[in-house]
């Protein structure tokens, strides 16, 4: 198994060695101040707009946007995840192309413009996608951080600005990563850390992460990839349906094992389950029976939740979590980059 060092999670050399892991999450309401500082101007000459038909998202986050604009978009929207754009596309129809240069966002950015629709465009003023995709019709986000989430909620402010979204207080999303920040800061030891006490929690385990909501369990499918890149183990993000099977087999502790037998038992999954306080009545009957289920088979249950705020609110503020309980992990066990 690997070797998990709590002490590491205390060690001044170990912490400030893993700088580069923890100042990027850190710095995460800071990089959104400065996205939507960059994009004010162009922010405030959009306004709303009533011939609207649908609306479709490009790029890194997309479906971020979809999951926080279904619930309230009043015209279709699709995530397209493909090269060009779907048939029925036109002048009617906005499109929010998120990213650089990659070959989906550049192809559909070219047929936008071909059939004369509304385009949002969210990337970096000298890159190619904003170069070459300019038209009449195109509003220019400019970005400069290269930070995708950040770019996915100054999208969502301009989104709202067309009448097809929900108001996004971009300040007080940049607080609540602030909040996460400071609660998660390497300076605080184990007793006053609720990351470093995740990751102590999945020091030995494989885990399982379960959200309810729609935002809930788009930030459990981002925190399982940290995870997995965080220790090298299989890490499942995946519904009741499936998670319900993996825990009913879990065989009972055995007390006497001995962890460095060849023969040892398998690692043990960890249920990390996350509550932005949005579950509907279906998701918190599957939270209850989750739970009774991992209580009854002596499965760890670490809590990743927020109530307060907005939908990106709430997100951002698991998902932080998540991804500082992910780092620490890391540290706990030695592995770089």
């Amino acid at each position: 198994m690997d070797d998990f060092e709590d002490s590491r999670l205390e060690d001044p050399v170990a912490l400030s060695e893993a700088d580069d892991i923890l100042r990027p999450l850190a710095e995460s309401g800071a990089r959104l101040r400065r996205e939507a500082l960059m994009a004010q101007d162009s922010l405030a000459q959009l306004g709303r707009e009533d011939q609207i038909r649908a609306m479709i998202t490009f790029g890194p986050e997309a479906r971020l946007l979809r999951a926080v604009l279904e619930p309230t978009c009043p015209v279709p929207l699709v995530a397209w995840p493909r090269l060009g754009l779907p048939g029925w596309v036109g002048p009617l129809d906005v499109v929010v192309v998120l990213g650089g240069g990659d070959k989906a966002s550049l192809a559909g950015a070219f047929e936008v413009v071909r059939r004369g629709c509304r385009l949002l465009i969210v990337a970096p003023p000298d890159s190619l996608l904003a170069q070459e995709a300019g038209s009449s019709a195109t509003t220019l986000l400019p970005t400069t951080t290269g930070d995708p989430l950040a770019a996915a909620i100054v999208a969502l402010a301009a989104v709202n600005r067309l009448g097809l979204g929900p108001e996004i207080s971009i300040p007080d999303v940049a607080d609540a990563m602030d909040a996460v920040a400071t609660e998660s800061s390497a300076q605080l030891d184990i007793s006053q850390n609720p990351a470093k006490a995740v990751a102590l929690e999945l020091a030995d385990a494989a885990p399982l992460v379960w959200g309810g909501s729609i935002l809930a369990a788009r930030a459990s499918r981002r925190i399982a990839e940290a995870l997995r890149a965080a220790s090298g183990r299989v890490v499942l993000s995946a519904d009741t349906g499936a998670l319900e099977p993996l825990l009913s087999d879990v065989p009972p502790r055995d007390p006497f094992a001995d962890p460095f037998e060849d023969d040892a038992p398998l690692r043990r999954p960890g249920l990390v389950m996350i509550d932005d306080g949005r579950d509907d009545e279906q998701a918190m009957e599957e939270r209850r029976r989750l739970s009774a289920l991992a209580q009854t088979q002596d499965v760890m249950i670490s809590d990743l939740a927020h109530d307060q705020g907005d939908p990106v609110e709430r997100y951002v503020t698991v998902l932080l979590k998540g991804l500082f309980a992910a780092s620490y992990l890391r540290i706990g066990l030695a592995r770089r980059r």
